[in-house]
């Protein structure tokens, strides 16, 4: 059996690439800060792509594709837009073994190849809106890269849509803001705080950028999740026009949103341990997996059948796998725990005769999470404990959160809190203030909160005035 895990409070880093490759989420490429993502970590990525899709589709959007190669005069046209990238842009600049006349840039996001397309499409503001999203892999070549947090090539959904008008196109950021909030809290168990991204960190050529922020294990913050504004300066980049009712040429107002496989790695860093992955019920790939015990032919040949007939009863509804490898007992529990499997069921003979079985919660460890339940009736008792997980996952996952959020009175009280945890204060806004936290503490302003608390106050740092409170963290 592989070494036990390196515990978190030792070494958070090692713990979580630990988990990604003893849990067979995924591994490294040959290609420097790309992975391989392997079938249970795909499984799970498929997971929350139908929690999203599904979201998406509610609202009015349908899925399209655009190219990978965008043309760089593309990114060009959207000044703001192409510095923001251009540290992190691969580009191809022969193919079929010639120099090309104009490079193309492997695409980053997918703003300027879009807004090409849409200025073919949109004529008539009977063409709006405009609701498409696409599931593609993008590449941004990082410097230094963590599986699923931070790679070169990583997978991602990303929404963009047109307007003929600036309120329209504002109530879409906002609505698909609410999307990823209402999945993230639901689905994945992740207690974000839906807010607005300062002028300093929002997207480059973004009018304004909300994000969806969350605290992970170790106390830094992760950005699970951002959608923006755009206004119409891609627009008018692109020339995307419209001839309104009043018969008159307006530009187009635009918005873009995304979420990635970073989520993955903040349902690890959220709900991990140091036995491996939990995994909510909603989004595991595997929701129960039933364990049959015994120690002999003739156990076996009681225990199987019984087995059997629990995994059809629960098939329909509910994600069961039989472990029957010839392996321990105790192999298969650590083995299980460590891929975050839900939902243990354990069957022995004991078990056959009574006519129950064990259900030990991931969750819960040890005899506190075990139960024994009866076999009539247990696909309700399976249902029931899950749903208990999921909504025990998401309270102690808000409560680990709240515990470790602190107001500051003063800014060397902020000082303080910023290390090993989230600051909630009073800021100016200013750039320079910003800037100067960032520099001192190595702490960024991580969202202005949508929930404030109204009045006034006074800038943790530069003690100017200040009309919002915002959310301060290291982060990923």
């Amino acid at each position: 059996m592989a070494d036990k895990l390196t515990p978190r409070g030792e070494d958070y880093s090692k713990w979580y690439t630990e988990i990604v490759q003893r849990a067979e989420l995924a591994d490294y490429s040959p290609v420097r800060g790309s992975m391989v993502i392997r079938p249970y970590g795909y499984t799970l990525w498929e997971a929350v792509q139908s929690g999203l899709d599904r979201r998406f589709k509610a609202t009015g959007h349908q899925n399209a594709y655009f190219p990978l190669l965008i043309p760089m005069s593309f990114l060009q046209k959207e000044k703001e837009h192409v510095e923001g990238f251009s540290p992190e842009l691969a580009v191809v600049t022969h193919a079929g073994g010639e120099l090309l006349e104009e490079p193309l840039v492997v695409r980053p996001t997918s703003e300027t190849i879009i807004g090409y397309m849409y200025a073919q499409w949109i004529k008539s503001y009977r063409d709006l809106p405009v609701l498409i999203n696409c599931w593609n892999n993008v590449v941004r070549w990082e410097l230094r890269t963590r599986l699923f947090l931070r790679t070169s090539e990583f997978l991602w959904q990303e929404g963009h849509t047109a307007h003929a008008t600036a309120e329209e196109a504002e109530a879409e950021t906002r609505q698909m803001l609410d999307v990823y909030t209402d999945f993230a809290v639901n689905d994945a168990a992740i207690p974000v705080i839906p807010g607005r991204k300062s002028e300093s960190e929002k997207f480059a050529g973004a009018v304004r950028s909300y994000t969806i922020e969350a605290m992970m294990g170790d106390k830094k913050a992760l950005q699970s999740g951002t959608s923006h504004f755009l206004g119409q300066n891609f627009a008018k980049a692109f020339d995307i026009k419209y001839l309104s009712k009043n018969n008159v040429q307006e530009f187009a107002w635009t918005t873009s949103w995304g979420l990635s496989t970073r989520m993955i790695g903040g349902i690890i860093m959220v709900h991990g341990d140091d036995q491996g992955l939990k995994l909510p019920p909603k989004l595991a790939p595997i929701q129960a997996v039933i364990v049959p015990i015994f120690k002999s032919d003739a156990e076996q040949s009681k225990v199987m059948p019984v087995v059997e007939t629990i995994r059809k009863q629960l098939a329909d509804a509910v994600r069961v796998k039989v472990d029957d490898r010839d392996d321990t007992p105790g192999f298969k529990f650590n083995d299980w725990e460590m891929r975050g499997v839900p939902l243990r069921i354990e069957v022995g003979p004991k078990d056959v005769d009574k006519g129950t079985v064990v259900l030990a919660r991931r969750d819960v460890p040890g005899r506190e999470g075990k139960s024994f339940v009866p076999q009539a009736g247990l696909l309700e008792a399976v249902q029931s404990l899950l749903a208990t997980i999921q909504s025990d996952m998401l309270q102690r996952a808000t409560e680990f959160r709240d515990a470790n959020t602190h107001e500051p009175k003063s800014y060397d009280e902020f000082k303080s809190i910023i290390e090993d945890g989230f600051a909630r204060a009073w800021w100016c806004g200013e750039r320079q203030c910003e800037a100067d936290i960032k520099e001192e503490t190595k702490a960024t302003t991580r969202c202005i909160p949508l929930d404030q608390p109204g009045g006034s106050g006074v800038c943790v740092h530069c003690g100017q005035p200040a009309t919002e409170v915002a959310i301060f963290g290291k982060a990923y």
